[in-house]
């Protein structure tokens, strides 16, 4: 669910698929990344997982801390689940070795100077909305856990946590 009480995890997760990122393309270059099978595709999939956290963020969140381009980071994530032959791989290298640096950047200064515990008490306009998509999306998680999928999978394709999902 979109809760406000969601959005450090979200945010803590953006941050360590950010940190994989930059992991993942130190000290290599381009030909070597679109060369490699394994580096091209683990930064697809951690990018894809950025910008679905980032897409679970509520929409308060993004709207009161708009210092970063929220609606392109969901965008790509898009691309790369439903278009991924689209990508180019000039696109996906440029937001690997120029974007996620200062993605990073930004969230670890959100998760160090915002007030959670005041944060979470704010009023969300938006809870009402958010509140649908969560039930739906507990839905499918309890249907994907029924037929056994692994938890991992459910919580990457519903937006839920792990920990939401064991619970359900």
């Amino acid at each position: 669910m979109r809760e406000h009480k969601r959005d450090r995890g979200r945010l803590e997760d953006i941050l360590k698929y950010a940190q994989n990122v930059e992991t993942i393309v130190s000290g290599i270059t381009y030909d070597e990344f679109i060369g490699d099978i394994r580096s091209y595709y683990s930064v697809m999939k951690n990018v894809e997982v950025i910008g679905e956290a980032a897409n679970m963020l509520t929409h308060h969140f993004r709207e009161v801390h708009n210092e970063l381009p929220w609606r392109p980071i969901i965008n790509m994530r898009n691309v790369l689940v439903h278009g991924y032959a689209q990508i180019s791989d000039a696109d996906l290298w440029q937001t690997a070795t120029a974007d996620i640096q200062p993605l990073r950047q930004q969230i670890e200064r959100y998760l160090a100077e915002i007030d959670w515990e005041q944060w979470q008490q704010e009023q969300d306009p938006y809870t009402e909305i958010d509140s649908i998509a969560y039930k739906q999306a507990a839905d499918s998680a309890r249907k994907m856990k029924a037929k056994g999928y692994p938890i991992i999978d459910i919580a990457e394709i519903t937006g839920l946590s792990e920990e939401e999902i064991k619970n359900l």
